[in-house]
């Protein structure tokens, strides 16, 4: 444990201390603040969680985003550099470097998504808004930031390059997304299946709405664990070519 808190705090640093954290927070905050005021506030008669609800579900697309441009960079950029070999060599479990890697990532996640409370607390001006509701939100934008990030780390553990292994997880993203479409075009039991495994269109909107449903947490711890495991797995490989 001491070996993954220790990479995880070494991860985070290269994130603070450099420009690409503070770039990917400017980017996430002034295209939120955009879409939330052009799109989410609406007319005077918009009912103020349906404002908090929209904000929610803005935010979602954006977190995926920025969550495949902040995996993107954890083991490729090791590999590119050589760095990763120094890894290789230390007494520290494949395991350990990838859940180091992640805790960090989201650390990050946590501290952009908490940049922007300010803009659903803005409703409270002219409207009231539900404290649970905005942590429904929040909770779920976490939960579905967890998930993103493990298949931006699986994607960085399969290249070299950054660049390859943001166009690899997007996809396997989009993927996810697009189970729920293949849920319509197939019959039961195929069609629950594929409703299941989409990654938003079933799983997000009830914390849109201020709902926390148990299945809804396991399925992204789920799909977190899952592509983590993925992660180990080729890092395990790796090692002994």
């Amino acid at each position: 444990m001491n070996a993954t808190l220790l990479i995880a705090r070494r991860e985070l640093s290269s994130y603070l201390r450099s420009w690409t954290g503070y770039i990917v927070i400017a980017l996430a905050l002034f295209i939120d603040g955009i879409l939330f005021n052009a799109m989410a506030l609406g007319g005077p008669d918009k009912r103020s969680s349906d404002v908090i609800s929209q904000f929610f579900n803005l935010s979602s697309g954006l977190v995926m985003i920025a969550a495949v441009a902040i995996a993107m960079r954890l083991l490729a950029e090791e590999r590119q550099t050589g760095t990763i070999n120094l890894l290789y060599s230390s007494p520290v479990h494949d395991g350990a470097i990838v859940l180091g890697k992640y805790l960090a990532s989201i650390t990050f996640l946590a501290i952009l998504l908490g940049t922007t409370v300010f803009m659903p607390l803005l409703v409270m001006v002219h409207g009231k808004i539900s404290p649970g509701h905005i942590a429904s939100g929040y909770l779920g934008l976490l939960l579905l930031g967890s998930a993103a990030l493990s298949i931006g780390l699986f994607g960085s553990s399969l290249s070299r390059s950054q660049i390859v292994a943001a166009v690899s997880s997007s996809v396997m993203l989009v993927a996810l997304l697009l189970c729920f479409n293949l849920s319509r075009v197939t019959e039961r039991p195929f069609s629950e299946l594929f409703a299941s495994l989409a990654l938003w269109n079933q799983h997000f909107p009830p914390f849109m709405s201020g709902v926390v449903h148990l299945r809804d947490v396991v399925y992204y711890g789920a799909v977190t664990y899952v592509f983590l495991f993925a992660a180990t797995r080729v890092l395990e490989a790796r090692r002994w070519r």
